[in-house]
Order: structure tokens, then sequence, then C-alpha cells
């Protein structure tokens, strides 16, 4: 019974081997595929943000008013005749309205 059917369950478990289990397999090719992908989304990013640094270094170079503005924007920095002041929307935690509350 075997010996009729030995071509089909060679070419089965022939299939099998290499769809699956064969580091070569259609399953290894379609990870390696979303990784491909992965990959290119983040080289995309990562030039992007690269342009913008480039962009922001030729301003630095070209204009010395650029890094008081990059200092006080991200630093908070300030002159000696300024006040600044941080206005923040995050929302205090529930924890915190307990305690101002039972103070």
């Amino acid at each position: 019974m075997l010996c009729h059917y030995k071509y089909i369950i060679v070419s089965v478990v022939g299939i099998l081997i290499v769809g699956v289990v064969d580091d070569n397999s259609f399953r290894k090719f379609i990870e390696l595929e979303l990784q491909i992908d992965d990959l290119k989304s983040e080289i995309k990013k990562y030039n992007s943000q690269n342009e913008a640094d480039t962009k922001q270094l030729r301003e630095l170079k070209r204009n010395p008013k650029a890094i008081e503005k990059i200092a006080r924007e991200r630093y908070f920095m300030k002159a000696d005749d300024e006040d600044i002041y941080v206005l923040s929307t995050d929302e205090k935690k529930p924890d915190e309205r307990k305690n101002e509350t039972t103070e």
C-alpha cells in the first residue's frame, strides 16, 4: 500500500522540509522580508533626522544667534534680566492629588 504512494509521500515530506524546516524555507523568507521592511522604515526615519540635524548645524555655523535660541528653548537658559515661565500640560497622578487634599 505504501509503495503505491511513495512518490506522493516523498513529495509531501520534501515540500514540508523546504517550506517549514529548512534555513531557506518560505517561513524564513517571509520573516526576513518583514525585517527588511522594518529596517527600510528605520533608515527613512534616520535620514530625515540627519537632514534636520544637518540643516540645524548649518544654521548654527552661519548665525551665532541660533545658538542662543537653542539654549533658550532646549535648556531653559536665560539672560540676567529675564524671567522664564515653563508651562506644563502634564496631569498630576491620582496619588499626588490625594497628598494635596490631605495636607
